[in-house]
């Protein structure tokens, strides 16, 4: 059987007598949706390629996708190979449900949250080095 790819209204498709598939072509920086399996329901994600790992047993595309939840934004990472159970399409930027300005509100307030935690264990630190040290001393003392 003969294989041909033609392209229809921008998609390519590898076509031969019985069968045509879709030919996704991705580049790094391309705009994807990611559709994650979480809990066992489906949610989809905006995600950016970011690079092929070409390995010889299982070539990956590694994908950083956005979560948004109502107290804040993460990034994810997806490592889409013949294992995977996610699955990716082509997007566009227009598609972002989220302006930029957003996104780093949420993650600047995670930055100022983790920065809290930080100085509140670095003084809970000093309180223990501080406050207990009787208690160290003294155990030196009768040793």
């Amino acid at each position: 059987m003969s294989k041909q790819i033609i392209e229809i209204n921008g998609v390519k498709l590898e076509v031969d007598l019985s069968t045509a598939r879709r030919i996704d072509e991705f580049k790094i920086g391309d705009p994807v949706k990611v559709l994650v399996e979480e809990y066992q329901d489906n949610k989809v994600y905006p995600g950016v390629i970011l690079e092929f790992a070409n390995f010889k047993s299982k070539p990956t595309i590694i994908i950083a996708y956005l979560k948004m939840s109502y107290s804040g934004a993460t990034l994810e990472y997806l490592y889409y190979n013949e294992d995977c159970k996610s699955e990716i399409v082509s997007s566009d930027f227009k598609d972002l449900p989220y302006d930029k300005g957003t996104v780093v509100d949420y993650m600047d307030r995670e930055i100022y949250k983790k920065e809290q935690e930080l100085m509140d264990l670095r003084n809970k630190k000093s309180f223990f080095v501080n406050g207990f040290d009787m208690y160290f001393s003294k155990f030196k003392e009768e040793n």
